[in-house]
């Protein structure tokens, strides 16, 4: 997961580079482009917008970037490994996010599904990942509640281990790369408006549609 985020952040800062050096316009907001970016990762706009969509979208995002991070089992594993650690949430804290996580990302797949416009764009992965992310959130809260684990806790154990392996293997090949990418999403769609002045019929002969209207 680590080396392949680091080369999705390596390669778009490449390509940025590569853009910026390009532009026929460089006259560049980069102060404007920061204070937008900072709008999309704390979108309190969108969630007055579109409601309920952002406000379970951003929950959602919020459970499950806190729980695995501060909960304090996962703390004591990093400690006894390599001897860091940092401060926790308790436990009851853990156990509402870990529900909400839950229960959001089931949110996520209805409203994916029932909204026109969603369903028209959305792919068979945007339905399946957040299944695949409350998997190992499900398993570890009846990891953590052995009494309401109607399996055996090794059973249930293996699957909340091998699922949040298989989640970190997919985060540099999914969507989910966006947690490394979205910080770039707003400077790109900028530099995009900034191509030189010939590039749409140099666009054009590329696509083999030279003369024609794009």
């Amino acid at each position: 997961m680590v080396l392949g985020l680091l080369r999705h952040a390596v390669v778009t800062v490449s390509e940025i580079g590569k853009m910026v050096r390009r532009a026929g316009n460089k006259d560049i907001a980069y102060r404007q482009i920061l204070l937008a970016t900072v709008k999309w990762l704390f979108p309190v706009g969108q969630v007055r917008r579109r409601f309920f969509f952002s406000f379970t979208t951003l929950t959602f995002h919020v459970a499950v970037i806190v729980v695995p991070i501060f909960l304090a089992g996962h703390i004591a594993l990093w400690k006894s490994g390599i001897g860091l650690s940092w401060p926790a949430i308790s436990n009851g804290l853990a156990d509402v996010l870990t529900i909400t996580a839950v229960a959001t990302a089931a949110l996520l797949v209805v409203q994916r599904a029932t909204a026109r416009d969603s369903r028209a764009l959305s792919r068979f992965s945007d339905y399946v990942l957040p299944v695949v992310i409350a998997v190992p959130f499900v398993s570890g809260f009846l990891v953590m509640h052995p009494v309401w684990n109607p399996f055996s806790y090794d059973a249930t154990l293996f699957v909340h281990v091998m699922s949040g392996n298989v989640l970190l293997v997919l985060i540099p090949m999914t969507k989910l790369s966006h947690m490394a990418l979205l910080p770039t999403t707003q400077l790109v769609s900028e530099l995009a408006w900034h191509f030189p002045p010939d590039a749409g019929s140099k666009v054009g002969v590329d696509l083999g549609k030279e003369g024609q209207p794009i």
